[in-house]
């Protein structure tokens, strides 16, 4: 019983937004949703080898608040670039950033803050070496951005996943 119970969210979310996005609660498309919610429940384990396990979710939630507040800053900077323009002086440019995370899901939530974060965009990961290569939009401080990435969200990710 236990196991149907940790198995049927799934199934019951895509068929509400199926329903939801078709505008119909006709037969049809009840059963159509239906049938693609669980054959897509039944292939989702395969998609997704690995599970993740949140180990530190205080280490979370103040990542989470870092977050945004970075991603606030800079979204002041980046507006603050658009409308001075050339007179800010920044340089845009690529960095590489050598990291030690290796979970996938540590990865996988660094490049959504990275490109959530206005002025950066993830732009490569060598597996080989486990480097990060960033285009950032103002480049002037190299070593702080490395830092920041570093011990602000790297670190954290690994405390959470690893």
């Amino acid at each position: 019983m236990r196991s149907i119970l940790r198995w049927l969210p799934l199934p019951v979310l895509l068929l509400s937004l199926w329903l939801l996005l078709n505008d119909s609660l006709s037969t049809g498309q009840i059963a159509l949703g239906l049938s693609i919610a669980v054959c897509l429940s039944l292939l989702a384990p395969i998609l997704r080898p690995v599970r993740a396990r949140l180990r530190h979710p205080i280490t979370a939630l103040r990542l989470t608040w870092h977050v945004a507040c970075d991603i606030a800053q800079s979204n002041y900077l980046v507006s603050r670039r658009i409308l001075l323009g050339d007179r800010t002086q920044a340089s845009p440019g690529f960095l590489d950033i050598p990291l030690r995370i290796q979970d996938p899901h540590g990865l996988a939530a660094l490049a959504c803050i990275v490109t959530f974060t206005p002025g950066t965009v993830w732009s490569g990961h060598d597996t080989q070496r486990n480097i990060l290569t960033l285009h950032v939009l103002d480049l002037s401080d190299a070593a702080a951005l490395t830092l920041v990435i570093q011990e602000r969200y790297e670190h954290p990710l690994m405390e959470i996943f690893e």
